[in-house]
């Protein structure tokens, strides 16, 4: 079998229907496997999926709630009999000076980005447990790198995604499960255009600074997916990869 091959694999990824994470669903249907999208955009899972082939689906998912991820969980093994790996991409973002962000918006931001991917992880890990391993991919940013003035809860739970990881890694890799985060550089998503738009410069000075001399696009991310879903990972635990065109090792 080659170590990234990933035929007869069931995937789940949140926040799958654009962006980063459809771009990395489309490397792991690329490679074989069966995809399950999850989010709360029905009509947008639809375009989606016709980029996955016939064995995709969506199931509608607030990860947020633990009961929601348990749910998601038990109706991909019921559809598609096991689970193999799990993107926890799902995530939100505010951009405020950090004195005029509210409670709530706060909470919002940590609930989705952090809290979500705890909750999904959490609601897998019996499945993975069960089956004898799995690959769990967190998605951080370049904000669990670097600071920003606008994105404090952002910045918290992006720092968070990747001690979580390392956490998880440690706890499960009895189990044979390893879990990874991966920090997405700027990449030209719904989410960046509206930081490009709110954020004077930023598309220039991202341009300017990141040595590969472009933004990524989300099937950039498609190669690290596969390769942390695949068995040439399988040694591969508790780390944080970024893709990034060389922006975090940039002067």
């Amino acid at each position: 079998m080659s170590l990234f091959d990933l035929t007869g694999k069931v995937a789940i990824v949140t926040g799958g229907n654009g962006g980063i994470g459809l771009g990395m669903a489309q490397g792991l249907a690329g490679a074989g496997a069966r995809v399950v999208l999850s989010g709360r955009d029905a009509a947008k899972a639809q375009t989606a999926l016709s980029r996955l082939g016939p064995d995709a689906a969506f199931i509608a998912a607030d990860v947020t709630k633990g009961a929601a991820c348990r749910e998601l969980v038990a109706e991909t093994l019921a559809r598609f009999g096991r689970l193999d790996i799990l993107v926890n991409n799902a995530g939100t973002s505010i951009r405020k000076m950090p004195q005029d962000f509210t409670e709530a918006e706060w909470h919002h931001v940590l609930d989705t980005n952090l809290t979500g991917a705890f909750l999904c992880s959490q609601a897998a890990y019996p499945a993975m447990q069960a089956a004898g391993g799995g690959k769990m991919i967190n998605i951080g940013s370049m904000m669990t790198l670097f600071g920003a003035p606008y994105a404090t809860p952002y910045a918290a739970s992006k720092g968070g995604i990747v001690q979580m990881s390392r956490a998880l890694a440690t706890a499960w890799a009895k189990d044979n499960i390893q879990v990874n985060a991966v920090l997405p550089g700027w990449i030209d998503t719904d989410l960046t255009r509206t930081a490009r738009r709110q954020v004077e410069g930023l598309h220039d000075r991202v341009a300017a600074r990141t040595p590969a001399g472009r933004w990524g696009v989300p099937e950039d991310l498609a190669g690290v997916a596969v390769f942390l879903a695949g068995r040439g990972s399988d040694f591969v635990t508790g780390t944080a990869i970024p893709v990034d065109g060389g922006y975090s090792i940039a002067t």
